[in-house]
């Protein structure tokens, strides 16, 4: 089957399926709110699936060359000492969100995206088979069509990047907070901090926070170990990005009409999993399989939903609850026991 594809939200999601869709010989146009793609941006993980989702797109060669490959993480104490080695038997490659989004879009003909074009609702939208909503976590399409807000975490997050490399992949958990460390590239390390909203002073909004972000995390993460302290010692004037976290309540369906949500507007989860962008390519992928197969868009997207959905919801789930625990302010030896038991079985 062919058609017409409206995409709302330029992301990973979103070019991922205007990409695939194109290449199945579909009409689609892209409504970005933005002016153009992120000229920064952090490190994200592509698990294998992932990479099999970037070769079915045409896309693998350009994010190989633009990344660079990890196996496992270790899970440390703030002394530094060790709680567990997770997925030593899975590779992952950590490439920079610029340089994934620049291999999704890159090759698109022009006028696809149509930026600076932001959606006030489905009201608004102009005609088309298929619309698909991957405008983000506070989608308002998601809203509109299923009724289902964003739920806040109780945590937030601070990320950056900062020269060096990174010496491998960790994350270190404390009382109530983590510091987690990862290659950006050869050259570069990717960290992010997540800690209770609890924990921290009024720092007014996001924009604001680089001025005293530095000093406010070298306070929270004094005397930990020295790999996070070199970090520490890097942030001043390097970008800090601050965020309140949430993820998306599991939906009940995934489509609605001719509406199908992608990425994290349909599993918004907390980061902690690493698997956000892995899996908005993977439903980019079964999307566009499905529509493509299918007799009709209806049947389409119903395959689609099945496909997806189940697995979208149990990331969800599992994100926030290793989002507590990460975080966890009390048991935490007992916490960390049961980590390191785990890893062993794992």
């Amino acid at each position: 089957m062919r058609g017409s594809a409206l995409i709302v939200g330029a992301g990973i999601a979103g070019t991922a399926v205007a990409r695939g869709l194109l290449r199945a010989g579909w009409s689609v146009q892209v409504l970005e709110r933005g002016a153009n793609l992120p000229g920064s941006g952090t490190a994200l993980a592509m698990w294998p699936e992932a990479m099999r989702a970037l070769d079915a797109l045409g896309a693998g060669d350009a994010v190989r060359a633009g990344s660079v490959v990890e196996q496992g993480v270790r899970i440390l104490k703030p002394d530094g000492s060790q709680i567990a080695a997770m997925g030593r038997s899975r590779t992952a490659r950590l490439v920079p969100r610029t340089v994934l989004l620049e291999a999704l879009s890159g090759d698109l003909p022009a006028g696809v995206i149509q930026w600076n074009s932001p959606v006030a609702g489905p009201s608004t939208l102009p005609s088309a088979d298929v619309v698909v909503a991957a405008d983000g976590i506070f989608s308002r399409l998601r809203t509109a069509s299923t009724g289902l807000s964003p739920r806040a975490l109780g945590t937030v997050a601070f990320r950056g990047v900062v020269p060096g490399p990174a010496g491998g992949v960790s994350e270190t958990w404390g009382r109530g907070r983590l510091f987690g460390i990862t290659p950006l590239d050869a050259g570069s390390t990717n960290w992010f901090a997540c800690l209770r909203s609890t924990d921290l002073p009024p720092l007014g909004s996001p924009e604001a926070i680089g001025a005293q972000g530095a000093e406010l995390l070298r306070s929270l993460y004094r005397g930990w170990h020295p790999d996070v302290t070199r970090v520490l010692g890097k942030l001043d004037g390097s970008p800090i990005d601050y965020r309140e976290l949430f993820d998306v309540p599991p939906l009940p369906s995934y489509i609605s009409g001719n509406l199908a949500l992608l990425g994290d507007a349909a599993h918004g989860m907390a980061p902690n999993l690493g698997r956000g962008a892995c899996d908005a390519l993977l439903d980019a992928v079964a999307l566009i399989d499905a529509l493509s197969s299918a007799p009709d868009v209806t049947a389409g997207l119903q395959r689609y939903d099945a496909g997806r959905r189940r697995r979208g919801n149990l990331m969800v789930r599992a994100a926030r609850l290793l989002n507590r625990a990460a975080t966890a302010e009390h048991f935490t030896g007992a916490r960390n026991v049961a980590m390191s038991a785990g890893a062993r079985f794992a």
